[in-house]
Parts: C-alpha cells; structure tokens; sequence
C-alpha cells in the first residue's frame, strides 16, 4: 500500500520546477493600500465568467479554478508528477499496474451528508456516459471497459470502477497507465452526489446552489450569468481548520485601468495585469510575479466549416502570415513569448532534455510573409477558391481583442482573405468551441498532467476537443501505442510522441501562437497560496492574512 505523506499545500508544477512558489512577504513601491491583517475575506480579480460548476463537463481555466478550490478528488498533486492526499488517505496498485484501490477518509460534503466511495463510482460513471457528453471524458480511457461504454455497447455500470464498502474504491484499468496517479486529481474523477444531480437534472452546477461541494470552499452567489461569485469556506472539509479566510469574493474585472484603479484603492487584494504599460508601472514592486505558464495560444482552424482549411498549404500560410516576436513582445508585452508547438516548453523532459528541443519546426511556429503569400495563392489555386471571409473568434477581454486585432492585420495581408473579429464573454466563447461553432479560433490550452499526451491528446481524430477536425491516421496510431502498447516503454513511448508531434507541426494540426506568462500583483500580507504553472492557477484553500 503506498501511504501518503500530508503535505499542507500542493501545486501541478513543470517537471523542471519540481518545487511550487509561495507567496512571501514583501514590499511594495506601487500601492497605496494592504490589507488589514485581521481581514477574512479577500478579494479576488477575473478575467473571465464561470461556464459551469459541474465537475464533469468543466474544460475552462476560470470553470477549473473555481471548481478545484470548491472540490477534492482522490488524491491531490504535489509539485511534478507527485501526488498528495486528498479523499484518499492511501492507495495501492496491483494486478500488473491495472488496479488501483483507494482507501477513503470520512468526509463530508457542504449539505453534511457523508461523501462515500459510491459518490466517486457515480461522478466517474457519469463523467464517462454519452449522455453527460463530457468534453474531458478521454481521461478515462484506461478505464477497463469505457470503449464499450463510449460506444454504448455497454451500460456505464459496466466500467471498471466500484465500491468496495462505503469507504474502499477500487479502480480496474483495461491497461496500465503510468501517471494514473495523477488523472484522479481531475474533475472527472471527483465525487459526485446522486441525490443533488437528480434533484436538478440538466441545470445540475449552472448556478451556485444547484451543487454541492467536498472541498475548502463552497461557491456562493454565482446566478448563472452574473459576473461575480464567491468561494465561502465549507465548515464541513475535513481540514477546514486550515481555512483561515471566510470568504474570497470573485469580481470579473474587464477593463485594465478598472482593475488596476481597484488594486490601488485597496478593492482588490489581487489583479491579474494585462499589457505593457501596467507591467512597467509594479516593475519595482515586490508584489509583481511574473507567473510562467504551460498555457499555449493556438488557432484552430475548421476544416469543418471551412473546405479550404483541407489544404496544407492554406494552413501552412496563415501560419507563416502571424509575426510571433510582435505579437509577444509588442502587442503583449507581458513576458509571453513565441510558443515552439502546443507542447508547452518546459512541461517534460527525457534524459535531461526537454520536449520541445526533441521535436520542433520552424516553419510551423515563425513568420515569413513572403512563403505565407506564395503558399497561400498555390492554396487558392489547389482548391478552386478566389478569396476568402473568415471570422476570428476570441475572449471579449482586453488581451482577446488586442490579439485579435493583430491577428486581423498579420492575416489580412494574404490576398483575398478578409477577416473578421469576433470576441464574445468567456462562457460563450467556449460553448461555441465545444459546438464546433466557429470558423477560425484562438484557443488555450493548459496540460492537465504534466505529460506530453496531454496537449497532444486533444489533436486525436476524434477528441472531443480536437477543435477544427483535423485529423491524421498516423498521428492517432502514434498516440494510440503511446498511451497504449508503449505505455511501460519510457524510451518507446517518448519516441511515439516525438514522431506524432513531428507529423502535428509538419502538417500544421495546429498553428501555435505564444506560451504565456501572466503578470500578477499581490498584497505583500497575503500568504499561503500555491501557484500551478497548469492546471487549475491557485491553490486557495490555506490563504491567509499577516
């Protein structure tokens, strides 16, 4: 039985910062306001709305982040690829690496009713159902029978996960799965309550109250459509003692110079810095961190809605159109910098190297005006078309509108292409995504394990997050023996993912934009938090004020 060390906070880290940053005390030369050290609630800046509170279909940055701090699966990560407590107390695996069982503590959910190894058979069930439809089910692909269940040749009671007591999970793989340990900290794998799922039916985690919650916080006053909300601390979390703040009050902030007028006047403990300019103005502020990200920016082309996107040549121009050290540098100005595939720099390594210098292609992820336009008219040619009208779909934040409206001038220098911009609320920005609703993208992703398979992944034929439908027979059968025959092979599954990386970026699959940085300022007195390079951003649950 493998015993879990406690450990008081966690982090998704990089393999190369197997240690997570917390945040000290420090000075500042910029605000004009701390706050109060009595002070138990905080507030908190957003760039972005909820899309949903239910564990199974939350795919968004700002949808994780909140249901993360609000939920507790299994186990919890802690800094690269290890793994803490979290239901789970212990585990052990047997069977060849293709059983796990999981030894549950007694906990309670926000109601006060027990949360029991069967509220983790239900929410994995669900999560693996057809009818959910979840966007992240592929998680759960090592499942021992979820093909059949996908493909309902199968009930969902067939998956291989069960209860053993109320307090004994146990888990059968149809095959082994080396990082499995860490999958359970997703939202597809947390406990999900029958009676509050059946109570509300499709409206199941649309608004605050329509849920329930196992984790430090509970969220409260989130309507569905309003752009504010709050994690209230969960009296019933079994280590709620270490909840030292009450309430941390979420305001979904829109305008930088809103924000950065609030940071100062002390009605935000925390801003999250859009450009530049508000950069430069906390650049002799202690309280700037300049938070490295596994987040890449990509366009999604559709090959769906757009035929022309078929052609290579079409993609591989509007590739080479986009100058990426402007963008980074000029338009962004934030520490991002030009993104060498959708496998973030800095997320793996093997024998000491990193991914991205295993597997890398020039041509597919830096500008050249010139070949854009050769390619570009050869492209026309090739698929009888004389000129293109195209919309660019995008955040309605500040930095979405900024991005697309250089994307709009580097790509409208192709003849004949005109583009649009389109930059909608968050929410609805990702439903459009998930509803294959779109003809050009600029989509995010943030690996949820830190593991190659995972932005690589969501480019298989049929993923339901592979937005734009491109597709390669290759590519999935690489990925296929990376996650399946070669699963125990280090050295053979590197090399699958290497080689269907190679055929991602020579295809152009995907045309990667930036990997981000995100500039933050915090109030010097605010301790305790865990900062996640992926995944969910911020570990909230033992903050506190000094």
């Amino acid at each position: 039985m493998i015993r879990l060390a406690k450990h008081s906070l966690w982090k998704i880290g990089v393999v190369a910062a197997l240690s997570s940053l917390v945040l000290a005390a420090c000075g500042s030369n910029n605000s004009s306001s701390e706050t109060n050290g009595s002070k138990k609630d905080l507030d908190w800046m957003s760039n972005a709305s909820i899309s949903t509170l239910d564990p199974s279909k939350a795919v968004d940055s700002v949808s994780d982040q909140i249901v993360y701090n609000a939920y507790r699966g299994l186990l919890t990560l802690d800094g690269g690829n290890k793994v803490a407590p979290g239901v789970a107390t212990s585990y052990k695996v047997s069977n060849g690496g293709k059983t796990y069982t999981f030894y549950l503590r007694h906990s309670k959910w926000s109601n006060g009713t027990p949360v029991t190894a069967k509220d983790f058979v239900y929410g994995i069930q669900r999560s693996a159902d057809p009818k959910t439809a979840s966007q992240s089910a592929y998680y759960l692909d090592h499942i021992q029978n979820y093909n059949e269940v996908k493909n309902k040749t199968k009930p969902v009671s067939a998956l291989g996960v069960k209860a053993d007591g109320d307090y004994k999970l146990v888990i059968n793989l149809s095959k082994p799965e080396s990082y499995f340990k860490n999958l359970v900290t997703l939202p597809v794998f947390y406990p999900q309550s029958k009676a509050v799922v059946k109570k509300y039916g499709s409206a199941f985690g649309t608004e605050s109250h329509k849920a329930v919650y196992n984790g430090p916080f509970k969220v409260t006053g989130w309507t569905g459509s309003n752009d504010g909300w709050n994690l209230t601390k969960n009296n019933y979390y079994w280590d709620e003692s270490k909840t030292k703040v009450n309430n941390i009050k979420y305001n979904v902030i829109k305008d930088p110079t809103t924000g950065l007028n609030q940071y100062q006047a002390g009605k935000l403990d925390e801003l999250q810095l859009t450009g530049k300019q508000q950069v430069e103005h906390f650049k002799n502020s202690n309280q700037l961190h300049l938070r490295n990200t596994d987040s890449v920016y990509y366009l999604a082309l559709n090959q769906s809605k757009v035929p022309a996107f078929k052609n290579l040549d079409v993609r591989k121009a509007i590739s080479l159109a986009i100058d990426r050290n402007q963008l980074t540098k000029d338009v962004l100005g934030d520490g991002s910098y030009p993104a060498k595939g959708i496998v973030p720099k800095g997320l793996a390594s093997y024998k000491g190297k990193d991914f991205t210098d295993y597997s890398t292609n020039r041509s597919a992820t830096t500008g050249n005006l010139a070949e854009a336009k050769r390619l570009w008219k050869k492209g026309l040619a090739e698929t009888n078309t004389k000129k293109l009208s195209l919309q660019l779909l995008n955040d309605d934040t500040p930095t979405g509108k900024s991005v697309n409206e250089f994307l709009q001038s580097e790509l409208s220098k192709l003849p004949g292409l005109k583009i649009t911009n389109v930059n909608l609320p968050h929410p609805t920005k990702i439903s459009r995504s998930l509803n294959n609703q779109f003809q050009i993208l600029v989509g995010l992703w943030s690996p949820s394990v830190t593991d190659p398979t995972s932005p690589l992944n969501i480019k298989v034929s049929d993923n339901a997050l592979n937005f734009g439908k491109w597709s390669n027979s290759e590519y999935d059968a690489l990925m296929d023996r990376a996650t399946g025959a070669d699963a125990n092979n280090e050295a053979k599954r590197w090399d699958d993912m290497v080689k269907a990386n190679n055929i991602l970026l020579s295809q152009q699959g995907v045309v990667p934009l930036y990997q981000q940085v995100q500039p933050e300022v915090i109030k010097s007195n605010i301790h305790g938090i865990k900062y996640y390079p992926n995944g969910p951003t911020w570990d909230l649950s033992q903050i506190y004020v000094k």
